[in-house]
């Protein structure tokens, strides 16, 4: 856990220095270099230099976490089909509460196709703070956060692809699917060469994701959720480092590396639904469903959370960052006053929900190891 806190202090830095630099003198030739894009014709992929951080380097990172997903469903907290039912639950209400936030603030206004945006969670920048703020919260915060925002992930993938998208390849969607069948029996030999081949099919996997128009990044979720979960933990070992050191502070960075924008005086709409979705409705809609869903279940399948665990873990994932601007952009990229109120809307929001988020899961983790603390002396005390 040290080393996890270790890396997300790394990653704030690296996103609070993307964003100052932005937004100085040396701001111009950042992001000019963040977009320049590389033709390679030869095998069709058009990509700047920020998409190839945001869509390949961190598919790696979420292969890390479809790799600890697979264990906690199979072996871990989420093991219990009923308990898991606790975070996808949340994760539904955390897009429903926040997107209905903002539609009735943009109802019958142009702003309307914005209504999305305040409905995604910034999965690297939540588990980071997680780290950061959360010593002493029990473990199954962590998982029940990180199977939250992947979820949330899943469900802002299928909406840029059927809302954003101009024509999803479904003949490559297909061949997503049979390298994914494909790297399943890979997966089951007996083979020596067992990383040279998961990163060949990897590529191959990413690929096909890529041409298919969906966001790029779900081949790395594919691909954790293939690997057997008892390889699982090995391979989390392995990789780790790599994008705890590497891919996500370089993400950060250039995720965060955004001009701020000013705002005209008339309706600001877009920025209030996009503001309140996300430091109010995110935190409403999961602590809500998750309490309720959690407290419907028997007792023995029951996470171990209250509602003063999930209200921090809510505006956490508040935070929507990257896969929010990207929404905002393709939302409003023909009309320059709203894509402005998006991106302040975003920025301010995660911001809010992130320090709120942080202060009071800092409390709340004081009182988890108070509590453990006290438990653990009164134990002693019983055995002398």
């Amino acid at each position: 856990m040290g080393s996890e806190r270790n890396a997300a202090v790394v990653m704030l830095v690296a996103a609070m220095t993307g964003l100052l630099l932005a937004n100085s003198p040396f701001g111009a030739p950042l992001l000019d270099t963040i977009a320049f894009k590389l033709n390679l014709d030869l095998i069709n992929v058009n990509i700047t230099l920020g998409h190839i951080v945001s869509d390949l380097f961190l598919a790696v990172f979420f292969f890390v976490a479809g790799l600890e997903l697979k264990y906690e469903l199979r072996s871990g907290t989420l093991s219990s089909p009923k308990r898991a039912l606790v975070p996808v639950i949340a994760a539904i209400a955390g897009v429903i509460v926040p997107s209905s936030i903002y539609a009735y603030l943009n109802w019958g206004t142009e702003g309307i196709y914005g209504w999305p945006i305040p409905a995604a969670t910034d999965i690297a920048f939540v588990l980071g703070i997680l780290a950061i703020f959360g010593r002493g919260m029990p473990k199954e915060a962590r998982i029940f956060l990180l199977a939250l925002a992947i979820f949330d992930d899943l469900v802002a993938i299928s909406i840029i692809a059927i809302f954003y998208t101009a024509e999803v390849q479904t003949l490559w969607l297909f061949a997503t699917g049979a390298v994914a069948v494909a790297f399943r029996f890979a997966e089951m030999s007996r083979n020596k060469s067992k990383w040279i081949i998961r990163a060949s099919f990897g590529i191959v996997l990413w690929y096909t994701v890529y041409q298919s128009g969906v966001h790029a990044t779900i081949a790395g979720v594919i691909l954790g959720l293939i690997i057997p979960a008892s390889r699982a933990h090995g391979a989390v070992s392995k990789i780790q480092p790599l994008t705890n050191f590497f891919v996500l502070p370089l993400f950060a960075f250039t995720a965060v590396a955004v001009i701020i924008p000013t705002m005209t005086t008339g309706s600001q709409s877009v920025f209030n639904g996009i503001f309140f979705g996300l430091a109010l409705g995110k935190v409403a809609g999961i602590a809500l469903a998750a309490v309720i869903t959690n407290q419907l279940l028997k007792p023995k399948d029951r996470l171990p959370l209250g509602l003063f665990d999930f209200i921090p873990l809510g505006l956490l994932a508040g935070v929507g960052f990257t896969v929010s601007l990207l929404m905002a952009h393709l939302a409003f990229r023909g009309n320059a006053e709203l894509y402005a109120q998006s991106v302040l809307g975003v920025l301010l929001g995660s911001f809010a929900a992130m320090a709120a988020g942080g202060v009071l899961l800092w409390f709340r983790a004081r009182w988890h190891r108070q509590k453990n603390a006290k438990s653990k002396k009164k134990k002693l005390k019983n055995q002398s």
